[in-house]
């Protein structure tokens, strides 16, 4: 569908507002309606052959219909599919076409509006492409680190030189935040747009470049955590296995108990001394010469 297969525009449109989506013209998209008045304006859309206009609900207006909570910039596009859902809800299909921009609002048993087609501002090729050319490379980079991007998006970018076409599909990938979205969508000004969305990118890069160093830390910390664990179970097998395990605890703790009732009384760097030599007895072997020596130590001491 393309949009001269339509009436000229200006043109009186049904309204749908999409509470959580945010559309770009480019795209297909199932919406689910469950809101009487937009799924009285997409029936009226497919009963009459006509393009529906859907825009987003402005954010904290999540669920109002009202013309105030809705923005006035979306897309026009054509429902090539309606479906009653067993809930209640109605699912379309909508492809979207052009920017659309709300003119004048009509009221009734639900919303529609004189809709006109946005008029982009003209731009400096040279300009916009080395603005894409940077886009380009801090996508790269962001799907290096993220998998929000995958490579066929990437290539995608790379093979189209439409500038707004591609900060579309770049926008679209981005979660951005309704205001961020709507701010870069209504900017007619395509070097603007190309810019902030430049620094949308940047700013994702360095998140995803600090979540990765964390997650790294973690992976390390695990492993390390696993391996000293796995070492620990080892030695305990093999004490049992020689029948040392109860009675080599039963000592340790004994001493422990011994030091931890004569702290008080003793010099601080003697308690140190002396509790680093009862973890190093721990440790040993209690077969080997050191741990005889070490044991000997600690029963003088305490």
């Amino acid at each position: 569908m393309q949009l001269s297969d339509y009436d000229a525009f200006p043109n009186t449109l049904p309204i749908v507002v999409e509470d959580e989506l945010f559309l770009y013209p480019f795209m297909i998209s199932p919406i689910f309606l469950t809101n009487q008045k937009d799924i009285d304006a997409a029936t009226d859309a497919m009963e009459n052959n006509s393009l529906l206009f859907v825009t987003s609900s402005m954010a904290g207006k999540e669920g109002s219909r009202d013309f105030d909570a809705m923005y006035k910039v979306g897309v026009v596009g054509s429902i090539m599919r309606k479906v009653h859902i067993p809930d209640g809800r109605v699912k379309i299909l909508f492809q979207g076409l052009a920017r659309g921009e709300i003119l004048n609002p009509q009221e009734g048993e639900f919303n529609r509006a004189t809709i006109d087609i946005v008029k982009l501002d003209s731009y400096n090729q040279l300009k916009v492409d080395a603005l894409m050319g940077i886009l380009r490379d801090k996508i790269k980079t962001l799907s290096s680190l993220s998998s929000n991007f995958p490579a066929d998006l990437v290539r995608t970018i790379e093979e189209n030189d439409e500038p707004h076409r591609i900060a579309d599909l770049v926008s679209s990938m981005l979660k951005l935040d309704k205001e961020v979205a709507y701010a870069l969508y209504v900017e007619p000004n395509i070097e603007k747009r190309l810019l902030g969305l430049v620094d949308v990118v940047t700013s994702e890069i360095e998140s995803a470049k600090v979540q990765r160093e964390i997650r790294t830390k973690v992976h390390t910390k695990i492993e390390q955590t696993n391996k000293e664990y796995f070492l620990k179970e080892q030695l305990k097998e093999i004490q049992q296995e020689l029948g040392m395990d109860t009675q080599r605890e039963e000592e340790i703790a004994t001493f422990r108990e011994k030091v931890e009732a004569l702290k008080p009384h003793m010099q601080e760097d003697a308690f140190k001394e002396i509790s680093k030599q009862l973890d190093r007895f721990a440790r040993m072997h209690p077969e080997s010469g050191e741990a005889h020596v070490v044991q000997s130590y600690l029963e003088r001491g305490l």
